[in-house]
């Protein structure tokens, strides 16, 4: 029987499904034929790897009908990825190949798109098509040289880095492996010798002096990821601490690195040779972003955008009242439920977007208001309510903490003996995500910030004075019902810092101040005493 199979992956949002590519080579009327909802680029595959057997490997059966099955039929298959086990099938089920048959291909994936010289390039996505390898059963893998090294991330993976098809075909026979020539590079080196990718390095909490209050309330937004707004006049240093947060978040652990990891591979955006990106990412899209860009999407194969790029580090979208409304209305989902749904004609995709979001915002268009003075302000009051409008509504109720950035004459907070450094904040950061950890530790989640409302309630109540603090705000209509949850998850947070086993009245009231925009409500910077660890 002139047939066989090969297995490639398919990529539906960040979840992988494995394709059976099956080949059939009869007699008939001569002819090929791709069918199993391919889309153009897919489609074109039947020239690349006719030319890449001819040129390289064998020879292509001119004479006979090839009818190729990507199988299940019923999911959308585009990408150039599937050239490689395209071109092994056919060659196991060409009755003219004897020497690599059909039981050859057996326990392999294949994944590498092929010039028609026969060599292999790169391909995005590379390291969550070898996870949902993994995680189907297969156990070897064939991809690009270039991407071995990304590949062999997921354990127990034997990973074959390969040049070009005759490479893949002798390693099937068991036969010595030809000499090619290298595979090129996934991507151009970039024209400019520093691009500022490294320019947060550098940078360190201890930098800012005074504002107290605010280095506590991102503190807190850190150490359990809740969204976090930062409202004040330009120049009082809004930007300098969104910059600065990412010092403060420890490193990803190895299940946080591989989904962050491989949300970069699948953009295609992933460095050669980067290995887990095991620090926290950051992503500031300039206003003028769009909502593919921001939230995902684009034509064809549907990606992911910056907010889940920034999977598990930091979102910081300055300006926020500038960005288009579909971004700013479209950016309820994540705050939310932290991933992103997009669905574009006949394809749809899920990503996770469990990232802090940190918005920044002008009190006017001008961004020198201030107070009730309004200061240098040149806006009229037309012009600065149709600015606040965009600060108002369900998107807004879903930030957790609001900060009001002040000069240093009018800051709300003491100051204290001396700045603190990224370093020593990290390590309280650390260990209040330990603390949630253990909490959690039977639960999907890993942090306060998205610990649904009623399991909250139902195994992690605040004392009883506590909960009362915060349900006579609720009574008096200066919280929603959200807000309520929103400040149970933040007194819990600010527990978490003090070392405190329950959130009482003192963790209630930071809460309800960091959840207020009311300037009158102080924000302690270090109301409840941090415990040694």
């Amino acid at each position: 029987m002139a047939f066989a199979t090969a297995r490639s992956l398919a990529l539906k949002g960040a979840d992988g499904h494995v394709i059976d590519v099956q080949v059939d080579v009869s007699p008939g009327l001569p002819t090929t034929t791709i069918i199993g909802r391919v889309d153009k680029g897919l489609s074109e595959a039947r020239d690349r790897v006719r030319m890449a057997i001819n040129n390289d490997c064998g020879r292509w059966p001119a004479t006979k009908r090839v009818t190729i099955l990507l199988a299940p039929a019923d999911l959308p298959k585009g990408g150039t990825h599937y050239d490689l086990a395209i071109a092994v099938a056919v060659l196991a089920a060409d009755k003219q190949q004897q020497d690599l048959l059909p039981e050859h291909l057996e326990g392999w994936a294949f994944v590498g798109e092929l010039s028609v010289s026969g060599g292999l390039r790169p391909v995005p996505g590379v390291l969550p098509m070898v996870i949902a390898a993994a995680a189907h059963g297969l156990e070897r893998v064939f991809v690009p040289e270039p991407q071995a090294a990304e590949a062999a991330l997921v354990p127990g993976m034997t990973v074959f880095g390969v040049r070009s098809l005759a490479q893949v075909a002798a390693v099937l026979r068991g036969v010595e492996v030809p000499e090619a020539d290298p595979v090129a590079a996934p991507s151009a080196s970039p024209l400019a010798t520093w691009r500022g990718d490294d320019r947060l390095d550098h940078l360190d909490l201890r930098d800012l002096d005074g504002l107290d209050d605010v280095r506590y309330a991102v503190e807190v937004a850190a150490a359990g990821a809740h969204p976090l707004m930062l409202i004040g006049p330009r120049g009082t240093g809004k930007t300098s601490i969104a910059e600065r947060i990412p010092t403060i978040l420890p490193d990803l652990s190895t299940e946080q690195a591989l989904e962050v990891t491989a949300l970069h591979s699948v953009a295609g955006i992933l460095p050669e040779g980067s290995g887990l990106l095991r620090r926290p990412p950051w992503f500031a899209p300039h206003h003028s972003a769009t909502a593919a860009s921001v939230l995902g999407g684009g034509t064809g194969r549907v990606r992911p955008g910056q907010v889940s790029l920034a999977h598990h580090g930091v979102l910081f979208l300055d300006e926020f009242p500038h960005f288009r409304s579909d971004v700013i209305e479209a950016m309820r989902q994540p705050l939310e439920s932290g991933e992103v749904s997009i669905a574009r004609g006949d394809e749809s995709a899920t990503y996770p977007a469990r990232s802090l979001v940190v918005l920044a915002a002008n009190p006017c268009p001008c961004g020198n208001f201030h107070g009730t003075s309004g200061g240098a302000c040149e806006c009229s009051e037309v012009q600065r309510v149709h600015y606040r409008r965009k600060l108002t509504g369900p998107i807004l109720d879903r930030v957790d903490i609001w900060m009001e950035v002040r000069s240093q004459a009018g800051r709300r907070g003491s100051f204290g003996p001396g700045p603190e450094s990224s370093a020593d904040v990290r390590a309280r950061v650390a260990d209040a995500r330990e603390r949630q950890a253990r909490r959690f530790r039977h639960c999907p989640w890993l942090l306060n910030a998205s610990c649904p409302g009623p399991v909250l309630a139902e195994h992690w109540p605040l004392e009883p004075d506590g909960q009362h603090a915060i349900d006579v705000e609720l009574s008096d209509g200066r919280l929603t019902r959200r807000g309520l949850t929103r400040v149970q998850r933040l007194a819990w947070t600010v527990a978490d810092l003090a070392g405190v086993a329950r959130p009482g009245e003192p963790e209630a009231a930071i809460a309800l101040a960091l959840r207020s925009d009311d300037a009158s409500r102080p924000v302690p910077t270090r109301a409840v005493p941090v415990a040694a660890s």
